[in-house]
């Protein structure tokens, strides 16, 4: 038996439909967030895994939903979605296999449906962007779009009760996260007029969006990669505060991708300038060793 049938079973996941449905999300979170698939298999204890994958599925699905296309589309196929989650979890049955997956797990961990009805209730945050004017829009959109993103995973690594913290200190780690990828991911969102750093902050280093876009490697752009990577990393550092935070089974997953972002910010600070051209990554070695070293401080722990 393989170990994700195994995970199933530790889940009580048995109904042949159901642990298809849950085998095409780990397919999907797999396929398009290899990183994080990895880590998930790696540092979760069975009985969450099959959760996580639904929860990591159900979130790329809306980010996907929701930056690819034209808008027109985009809010038309995004209305869609949302109405058939809030159909499932109002009725308590759904036809599509990862809203069937979902709705599943949100029955298992009741605490996700106050996540899952924030999320909906803020995502549209996503479909308006077009980039910002100040550093204040970007904070907003942290918190009408990144958190409640973040959250359909990271409430089930969270305690059974919050009282203020945690959801605090995720916030710190999804900040530092979301700033660091809009300066990784430069290359990416320039041709989409999708640029993630504030207008004011361009000015600062005598930027424009137009020279950026050119692929110009201005002489403020390099000062503006550090300056973006530090308040990044601030933050990061800072949220490695949450893990002792989260419940027991979810802390060694949390710690490990704090590392994970820490190499990459460095990653993206090494590569500076070139960020015009292509991302960057964190060094496989240092995330093999991340991994390691979360995994035996687990089987330590417990």
């Amino acid at each position: 038996m393989s170990a994700w049938k195994r995970a199933l079973d530790a889940a009580g996941i048995r109904e042949p439909e159901l642990r298809s449905d849950y085998d095409a999300q780990r397919r999907l979170v797999a396929r398009e967030r290899r990183s994080s698939y990895l880590a998930a298999r790696v540092l979760l204890p069975r009985p969450m895994l099959p959760h996580v994958m639904a929860a990591t599925a159900v979130m790329h699905r809306g980010d996907d939903l929701l930056d690819t296309g034209p808008k027109h589309l985009r809010a038309a196929a995004w209305a869609s979605w949302e109405q058939r989650v809030r159909e499932a979890l109002e009725k308590g049955v759904a036809d599509d296999p990862p809203i069937r997956a979902f709705l599943h797990t949100v029955t298992a961990y009741p605490r996700l449906r106050e996540a899952t009805e924030e999320y909906l209730a803020t995502a549209t945050a996503e479909l308006d962007f077009t980039g910002f004017t100040t550093e204040a829009e970007f904070q907003a959109y942290v918190d009408a779009y990144s958190l409640p993103a973040y959250l359909l995973v990271g409430t089930l690594l969270g305690p059974e009760t919050d009282d203020g913290r945690y959801r605090a200190l995720s916030r710190t780690l999804i900040e530092g996260s979301q700033r660091l990828d809009f300066v990784n991911d430069l290359a990416e969102d320039l041709p989409e007029g999708r640029l993630g750093i504030p207008d004011e902050t361009l000015r600062r280093y005598s930027l424009t969006v137009e020279d950026l876009t050119a692929g110009r490697a201005a002489p403020g752009l390099r000062d503006l990669v550090h300056d973006q990577v530090d308040a990044a990393r601030t933050a990061l550092k800072a949220a490695r505060e949450l893990p002792a935070l989260a419940a027991p089974p979810g802390r060694a997953l949390l710690s490990a991708v704090i590392e994970i972002e820490l190499l990459t910010a460095d990653a993206v600070s090494a590569r500076g300038t070139e960020l015009l051209h292509g991302s960057a990554s964190p060094p496989l070695p240092g995330t093999l060793r991340v991994l390691w070293n979360a995994r035996r401080l687990r089987r330590t722990a417990s």
